[in-house]
């Protein structure tokens, strides 16, 4: 983080360190409503150690206004939207060691929410910062399931997706044709990595590091061979027993099925999976 926190703290528990772990709170989170708006967490909670909690509270109010800029940034990028106003908050927790901390969130709405449908029209994301809001009670809470190390990394904002529309197959695509054909019959397949489309024309199409995976992710967080897509009706994802796993539309797993939309998350790496019917 540049700005206000970053030459006062050189040790414990860095304001940036909490930027990297409220931005995989919104990839886990994330709700797809429809093809052209997904909507994540507005309302955040950073719980931090008695130590820790006590060195940053004098900085509360400047800190949460900039790890909430960080989130919009973020949240730009991905084409995210929120239901409400974006705003983060600091609390103590007993419970954690000095350099553990621990992220909460949820949704609060302020705007009527639009019923979830495949392919239903929605109006375009809100990305304004408005004034902090008291929140409304009975939200539901999402909490990560393990306090997070100080030292944790944070991943890189991914570029916008491009707008859905099929790819063209070329020399540029990296995802070698196989023998054979799983995909059905009309139907076109593609992945979006890194805001470039690679089209999938045989029966699987394997993610990794590796020179010899089919799509090839530059991530030090990817195994070399990460996970595998199988295209079919229905296409599914699966772990090929990577280090670090896959989540799946914000659900950690070993295996899924994928809909146009499908949003996969390895290491620090989006790849959201496009079909269309022919």
């Amino acid at each position: 983080m540049n700005g206000t926190f970053a030459k006062v703290f050189k040790s414990e528990v860095q304001p940036v360190e909490i930027a990297g772990a409220l931005q995989r709170e919104c990839d886990n989170n994330a709700t797809i409503w429809n093809r052209e708006r997904t909507v994540v967490p507005n309302d955040f909670i950073v719980e931090l150690s008695p130590h820790d909690h006590e060195r940053l509270s004098p900085y509360a109010a400047q800190l949460g206004q900039e790890l909430a800029g960080m989130v919009l940034e973020y949240a730009e990028a991905q084409r995210y939207s929120f239901l409400g106003p974006l705003q983060v908050n600091l609390e103590r927790a007993e419970d954690l060691d000095t350099g553990l901390y621990r992220v909460r969130s949820r949704t609060l709405a302020t705007e009527q929410p639009e019923q979830p449908a495949a392919y239903q029209a929605a109006p375009p994301p809100n990305f304004g910062r408005p004034p902090a809001a008291e929140p409304a009670p009975g939200a539901p809470w999402s909490q990560s399931p393990q306090p997070t190390y100080a030292g944790a990394p944070v991943p890189p904002a991914a570029p916008a997706p491009v707008p859905s529309s099929p790819p063209q197959a070329g020399p540029g695509s990296n995802v070698r044709p196989f023998p054979g054909s799983g995909t059905g019959a009309g139907t076109r397949r593609w992945i979006e990595v890194n805001g470039t489309r690679h089209q999938i024309t045989g029966n699987a199409c394997v993610l990794g590091r590796s020179t010899e995976a089919d799509v090839r992710i530059d991530d030090p967080g990817v195994s070399r061979k990460h996970a595998e897509i199988r295209p079919g009706n229905p296409a599914m994802v699966l772990d090929l027993g990577s280090t670090n796993g896959i989540v799946v539309d914000g659900q950690h797993t070993q295996r899924a099925t994928l809909r146009d939309g499908s949003r996969i998350v390895v290491g620090s790496t989006t790849i959201i999976y496009r079909q269309v019917e022919g």
